[in-house]
């Protein structure tokens, strides 16, 4: 049996095609390269010792998802494709409904029809908004503060929706911000354009890639004025996914689990880190806030450590310095 993996020559889609192969199970990747490089494939290839099922195109073009459902016993699939800069959707909102909604349609609709058991979703802890509450647990509110927000939690509707009336089960996964790399250095973030997050811009910037880091703001309520996140390193997270894939849901048609460390670091602290670990110095201009941005957010990850027997179990020290790793090797990304 193969699990389908859309997006899987991305960041976090890579690294749980890496995280699947180490669990002995099979993957098609499918990607049009909207978010990823295409030297992904072949490091994926170098890093797992086999020639992995690619597919170049679209999640949400109904003919090619169904040409690999012929061609392959697909049983699962995981679905990471999508748009999912917050600003970015802000500025662009019918883009993203029309990406993020369409393929999400496309491959439940597809799933029902073709015999696929586990569904399982990358969605995100933006969902949340502004939670009033910290840590974040799953029964929280969920008001999104920007359209890829409503994406996602539409796109998580709608796969509860159908799950409830099919033999597809679904696992939502609302994980906060990924950070690091695959031990080995061979895969990583490569940022499409320009990085937007704060780990790749902080990393560009000791490497001398960038010249200044832009802190959004330092007049946030927390104890440094800088925005507190909760960061997970990219292989905890891909080896939820794989937890997701194996987990007994018992009669739970859908399920929602936040991933995370359940610890809160603020943006002077990584940049601090980093510091250190990279043995550079990384300026930086505080600057406005950005649209759609939160003041605080860190998870409560005790229903998936209870139910999918997944907790993070690596530190921001390490998730620093295997991105240092990855990014000293492959300062232009991949080819």
């Amino acid at each position: 049996m193969t699990t389908l993996v859309t997006g899987g020559a991305g960041y976090v889609g890579s690294h749980t095609v890496a995280a699947l192969h180490a669990a002995g199970r099979d993957a098609v990747i499918l990607d049009d390269f909207s978010n990823a490089q295409r030297g992904v494939v072949a490091a994926l290839r170098r890093l797992t010792g086999r020639r992995l099922e690619f597919v170049d195109g679209d999640a949400a073009d109904r003919l090619t998802v169904r040409r690999i459902f012929d061609a392959h016993d697909i049983d699962s699939i995981i679905h990471f494709a999508a748009l999912k800069s917050v600003p970015e959707s802000v500025s662009e909102p019918l883009r993203y409904y029309r990406k993020n909604l369409d393929s999400t349609l496309t491959l439940i609709e597809l799933a029902t029809e073709g015999g696929v058991s586990r569904f399982v979703f990358s969605s995100s802890a933006v969902v949340y908004g502004s939670a009033e509450e910290l840590p974040i647990t799953e029964e929280m509110p969920v008001v999104p503060e920007s359209p890829y927000g409503a994406t996602k939690l539409m796109c998580e509707r709608i796969l509860a929706d159908a799950a409830a009336v099919s033999q597809v089960q679904s696992v939502l996964l609302r994980y906060f911000n990924p950070v690091g790399a695959h031990p080995s250095g061979l895969i990583g973030e490569n940022p499409l354009g320009e990085a937007q997050n704060l780990v790749p811009v902080v990393m560009q910037v000791a490497l001398g890639t960038r010249s200044r880091l832009e802190i959004y703001g330092d007049d946030y309520d927390t104890p440094d004025g800088t925005p507190i996140r909760d960061y997970v390193h990219v292989m905890d997270l891909a080896e939820g996914h794989v937890a997701a894939l194996n987990a007994d849901l018992g009669n739970h048609s859908s399920r929602v689990f936040n991933l995370g460390t359940g610890v809160g670091t603020s943006v002077n602290e990584v940049v601090r880190a980093a510091s250190e670990i990279t043995q550079r110095e990384i300026p930086f201009d505080v600057v406005a806030r950005r649209p759609g941005d939160l003041g605080e957010s860190w998870a409560d990850c005790s229903r998936a450590a209870v139910e999918l027997g997944w907790s993070a179990r690596r530190d921001l020290r390490l998730m620093l310095v295997d991105h240092w790793r990855f990014l000293c090797r492959h300062p232009q990304g991949l080819p």
